[in-house]
C-alpha cells in the first residue's frame, strides 16, 4: 500500500513527516518513465540519507520495495545496483492515476541499538526497539502519474499555421506547449531534430515562468514543489511531475535556466553539437 504523511508506527520510521529521525535526514525519490515496445520501465532516482538503513541494505538485512498503485497494487524488489523495474504493458494499466512509492523493509529482526540518527527522545530506550522481519523501516515521498492524458510524457505539440502574422508563435494550452510555424521549412526537419532545440528551450521558459506566477504564494517569487498541491492543469501537472522526478525542490525566476537544463537532458548542448556537426560536414 501507499503510505501518506500521517501514517503512524510504534517505532522510528524514516519518512517525510518522521519525528523519529533527526531533521537533516530524508528519503526522497524521483521517477523516470519510459515507454518501450511492449513494456514500461520505471527507473528510480533516490536520496536516502540514513547511514544506518544503508548499511542494513548492504548487508541484505533490509531491502528496497517499490510499490506501484494504480488499478491494482503491485510490488517489486529493487537492489542498489538495479533501481528500475520493467513491466509488460498488458500487466499494468496507466489509464488512471498511478502512484509510486519506495519502501525500505526489514528482511530479519532489526535492533535500533546502534542507530545514531534518531532524535534524543529515543536515547534512553532505543536498545529496547527491535522490529520483526518484513517490518517497514522507511517510506519515500509519493510520485504520481496522470495516465488519463493523451501523452503523459510529452510536453510539445507542433502545428503549421500559414495565417500567422509572425514566423513562429508559442502558446500554452491545457496539455501542451504549442509551437506554431508559419512555414513548414521553419521547423528545420531536414537539418535534424536537434536544431529545433532553441524553440523547445523558449517554450519551456514560457511555460515555467507561467508556472511560477501561478503557484507562487502571494508576495513570493518562488514555488516549493514539495509543498504545493498537484496542479489540475495537465500541462502544469506534467511540468510539476517532471521537476519532482529530477529531484528539483524549488523553482523561481532566477533558477529557471538551471531547471530547464535538468529536465531537458542538455537541450542546448545537443543543439551546439548538431551545429558543430553541420559545420564540420561543410568543411569536409
Amino acid at each position: 500500500m501507499i503510505y501518506k504523511k500521517d501514517a503512524n508506527f510504534p517505532y522510528p520510521i524514516l519518512a517525510e513527516s518522521s519525528i523519529g529521525y533527526k531533521e537533516d535526514h530524508t528519503f526522497q525519490i524521483g521517477v523516470q518513465f519510459e515507454e518501450k515496445v511492449d513494456h514500461y520501465r520505471f527507473s528510480i532516482q533516490h536520496k536516502m540519507s540514513s547511514v544506518f538503513l544503508r548499511q542494513l541494505i548492504v548487508k541484505q538485512d533490509a531491502s528496497y520495495l517499490l510499490v506501484i498503485q494504480g488499478k491494482d497494487n503491485q510490488f517489486f524488489s529493487l537492489s542498489p545496483n538495479r533501481m528500475y523495474v520493467d513491466i509488460p504493458q498488458h500487466k499494468i494499466s496507466l489509464t488512471k492515476r498511478t502512484s509510486i512509492q519506495l519502501h525500505i523493509v526489514s528482511n530479519k529482526k532489526v535492533s535500533f541499538t546502534e542507530n545514531l540518527e534518531l532524535t534524543p527522545f529515543y536515547n534512553q530506550f532505543k536498545h529496547e526497539v527491535t522490529v520483526q522481519p518484513y517490518s517497514m523501516l522507511g517510506f519515500s515521498n509519493v510520485v504520481t502519474f496522470e495516465g488519463g492524458m493523451k501523452s503523459p510524457t510529452e510536453l510539445f505539440e507542433k502545428r503549421l499555421n500559414p495565417e500567422l502574422s509572425s514566423a513562429i508563435k508559442f502558446q500554452l494550452e491545457s496539455e501542451f506547449i504549442v509551437i506554431e510555424f508559419k512555414e513548414e521549412a521553419y521547423q528545420l526537419q531536414a537539418a535534424g531534430p536537434a536544431l529545433m532545440n532553441p524553440f523547445l528551450y523558449t517554450g519551456l521558459r514560457v511555460a515555467l515562468e507561467r508556472f511560477v506566477r501561478t503557484y507562487a504564494n502571494e508576495d513570493e517569487d518562488y514555488v516549493d514543489l514539495e509543498d504545493i498541491e498537484e496542479p489540475t492543469d495537465l500541462l502544469d501537472y506534467k511540468l510539476h511531475h517532471l521537476m519532482v522526478s529530477k529531484l528539483i525542490g524549488e523553482i523561481n525566476f532566477d533558477n529557471i535556466d538551471e531547471v530547464i537544463s535538468k529536465i531537458s537532458s542538455g537541450v542546448i548542448e545537443k543543439y551546439v553539437k548538431a551545429v558543430e556537426g553541420l559545420k564540420q560536414h561543410e568543411e569536409d
